[in-house]
């Protein structure tokens, strides 16, 4: 079996300002960190640059979305290209609220994943499934479908880590079970033995997120398959190192 380097990313949404992410970064730059953890702090496009420049080099920085194309005519968008030259490795792609709030299609979603790693940034990609969708016994066929769009598209599996956001966890302080987590996880490892490879599935990082605090993130790490989390708010406070330092 491979080690597999557990992976904690914090996806900051619409929140910060200079101020607070001074602060945010000074907390984590004097903290002891495990250092068999990888970390990564999703900010708003606005402040890549500046969250890039504050953070110590051992915190990677994503972008929290970006466009399927290098440059053009599309107003409002940023590309992998713009991304990389802030100094910036990673962007997380599909999340729930892209997908549920903003209707990004599967489809862009994996032509987005594409791009990002022709380009050369690290992607996070998300998927989960939603509450009537787990009340209907759907959610294995809706994580399938959504990992398999994001699957056709990837050459190189090792700059790809998949994060499992049930849909109905995030933000609602409703965490799924290390149990139920950790049989996604899992069911999720068999469909990429099936459909990619056995080597692919071994070593990919699989996360967790949906409202993982500094309560939950022990037990939930503890579970053979889930290799990390993608932690929402809690990442915006002095939790987060608990969360990173889950596995020490």
């Amino acid at each position: 079996m491979t080690s597999r380097k557990f992976f904690v990313g914090g996806n900051w949404k619409l929140n910060g300002d200079k101020k607070s992410i001074e602060e945010l970064a000074n907390t984590l730059n004097n903290a002891k960190l495990n250092p068999d953890t990888e970390v990564v702090c999703g900010a708003p496009s606005i402040y890549l640059d500046y969250a890039r420049s504050k953070l110590n080099p051992n915190i990677d920085v994503a972008a929290q979305n970006c466009y399927k194309v290098a440059k053009g005519a599309f107003t409002g968008e940023i590309s992998p290209a713009m991304i990389k030259d802030c100094g910036v490795k990673w962007v997380i792609l599909g999340h729930s609220e892209r997908r549920h709030v903003f209707g990004e299609s599967d489809e862009l979603i994996g032509q987005k994943v594409a791009h990002a790693l022709e380009n050369g940034l690290g992607v996070i990609a998300c998927i989960g499934e939603k509450l009537d969708e787990r009340e209907a016994g759907i959610t294995e066929k809706v994580v399938f479908s959504q990992t398999k769009f994001i699957a056709d598209n990837v050459k190189d599996w090792s700059k790809v880590v998949l994060a499992y956001e049930p849909v109905w966890a995030i933000g609602t302080g409703k965490t799924a079970s290390p149990q139920q987590a950790q049989e996604v996880h899992d069911k999720l490892r068999q469909w990429l033995k099936a459909n990619v490879s056995e080597a692919v599935a071994n070593s990919i990082r699989i996360i967790y997120g949906g409202s993982v605090t500094g309560g939950t993130c022990k037990e939930l790490a503890s579970q053979k398959d889930v290799d990390g989390f993608l932690v929402g708010g809690a990442s915006l406070k002095p939790e987060f190192i608990d969360i990173i330092n889950a596995k020490a």
